[in-house]
């Protein structure tokens, strides 16, 4: 009902690409693909689909970055603990494609390792502090910079 009430305001005429053919469905002769606007979001959206056991493997490789990223010990053992809990689901779970090999990780182990790399970096940050020159003190002004003498009250003699 709203699609017609619209259609009779007029909402609908003189937009783009009125009475064209749809973009990027390929060529004619190839016949209609049912899926094309599937395969167009995940162009255009860089969404990539891998196996379970894949896409577990690509998280692990990148799993130490993401937790270096995080602010607190709080959220650094959440994460492990999703990682986990993925782990399982798909060890236990009855996926086709390429067999699991990414084990679960130690979360207290994990979180010793987070330590140490965030004290390292901390100590880089503050050796590279240290090591950068002493900044150049400020050109001295001429004159006073207060308008009012020495005792800071304007009389008659400051004149």
């Amino acid at each position: 009902m709203q699609v017609r009430q619209a259609m009779e305001r007029g909402d609908f005429t003189d937009l783009p690409g009125l009475g064209k053919p749809l973009e990027d469905l390929g060529p004619a002769e190839q016949g209609h693909d049912p899926d094309w606007w599937l395969k167009r979001l995940v162009e255009r959206e860089k969404i990539t689909v891998l196996p379970p056991a894949l896409q577990l493997r690509r998280d692990d490789a990148a799993l130490d970055d993401h937790l270096d990223r995080l602010g607190g010990e709080a959220e650094v053992r959440r994460e492990l603990t999703e990682f986990n809990d993925r782990v399982r689901r798909v060890l236990y779970s009855t996926h086709g494609g390429p067999p699991v090999t990414t084990p679960p990780r130690d979360v207290e182990e994990e979180v010793r390792r987070w330590r140490a790399r965030r004290e390292e970096r901390r100590a880089r940050r503050t050796a590279a502090l240290a090591a950068r020159e002493p900044e150049a003190p400020p050109p001295s002004r001429r004159g006073r910079w207060w308008p009012f003498g020495r005792t800071g009250a304007a009389g008659p003699s400051d004149g």
